[in-house]
């Protein structure tokens, strides 16, 4: 390498070394004191093996070890969930003038309720899969859902992030579940509220909104958006009721948008493909788009006599 090289990549370092810690100071962080997301992804993976350790958990452990192992993964995931909090809570008003080990002393205790939650989580996700079974005639049995569903994924990490949310842990909540967006292409803000029995059915391009709430026995398909009407007030909106409200047993197929906070689907609905809809809907309706005009003609470069032209209306 030329020395002129050299020196160009050392200026580059230089200044973004600088600027970025610059603005961490501004912020009073350290430019090493950032919850890293590669260990909070394998926070992830220990979850999933604690919650289902028969499909995930390791194959050399005998019946008789399997007591221990898990314990171990709950106490990795308490110890790493403790110290990537003890970073993040410096992203909090509330917490990030505290003095270190005050800080770590707050992470230990939002850990720990996170851990609290893992039962009811799993008894939640016993019931996805079960909706998920019983939705999908394409479904072998429950065990293909946790293994390979990519809804089933977003569901579980969801459900996840939706806790840390609701203890007010900043960043990790939304780093899970971009890690599952970027995994599936299931996108559901770790703030949305969502019931028992919900199945996301093969769910590529899926956009669940922060203030979305979902009630119980819940079916979505692929490209569904649960949005807001508009986002030019920007943090104008914050803390307001932008997304829908979906009540139970309702079922919502492919590319459908439903809009805005004040919108709520009365239960029992079926809201059909490619619908748009940004006003309520009121219990057990059906709601469908007129089928459109579909014009058939054969390939001019095809068809010799012309007369052989048609047109169906469907």
């Amino acid at each position: 390498m030329s020395t002129d090289m050299e020196s160009k990549i050392k200026g580059i370092v230089d200044y973004i070394v600088a600027d970025a810690e610059q603005e961490h100071r501004l912020k009073n962080l350290s430019i090493h004191l950032q919850p890293d997301k590669r260990v909070i992804i394998g926070i992830l993976e220990k979850l999933q093996i604690i919650l289902f350790p028969a499909h995930f958990g390791s194959k050399k452990v005998s019946e008789f070890a399997v007591k221990y192992e898990l314990g171990g993964l709950v106490e990795e995931v308490y110890s790493d969930l403790t110290d990537q909090i003890t970073l993040a809570l410096l992203h909090s008003e509330e917490y990030a003038d505290l003095p270190k080990r005050e800080r770590k002393q707050v992470a230990a205790g939002l850990a720990e309720q996170f851990l609290d939650t893992l039962p009811r989580l799993r008894d939640y996700l016993k019931m996805d899969i079960q909706a998920g079974f019983e939705g999908d005639p394409a479904a072998f049995n429950t065990d293909e859902i946790i293994f390979s569903y990519p809804g089933f994924y977003a569901i579980m990490v969801n459900r996840l992030a939706h806790e840390l949310h609701l203890l007010k842990v900043p960043l990790i909540p939304r780093i899970m579940t971009e890690h599952a967006h970027g995994q599936t292409g299931i996108d559901i803000h770790p703030g949305a509220t969502i019931g028992r029995y919900f199945f996301i059915d093969h769910g590529t391009g899926v956009v669940i909104g922060e203030t979305t709430t979902i009630g119980d026995r819940v079916k979505i398909y692929q490209g569904v958006t649960l949005g807001g009407l508009s986002t030019r007030a920007g943090q104008g909106l914050r803390n307001v009721k932008r997304h829908p409200t979906i009540e139970d047993d309702v079922t919502i197929y492919s590319n459908a948008s439903i809009l805005g906070g004040e919108t709520v689907i009365g239960k029992g609905c079926v809201i059909g493909g490619n619908a748009f809809i940004t006003q309520s809907v009121p219990p057990h309706t059906r709601v469908s788009i007129r089928n459109p005009e579909l014009l058939y003609k054969p390939d001019e470069f095809c068809v010799t006599d012309q007369s052989e032209y048609w047109t169906y209306e469907i």
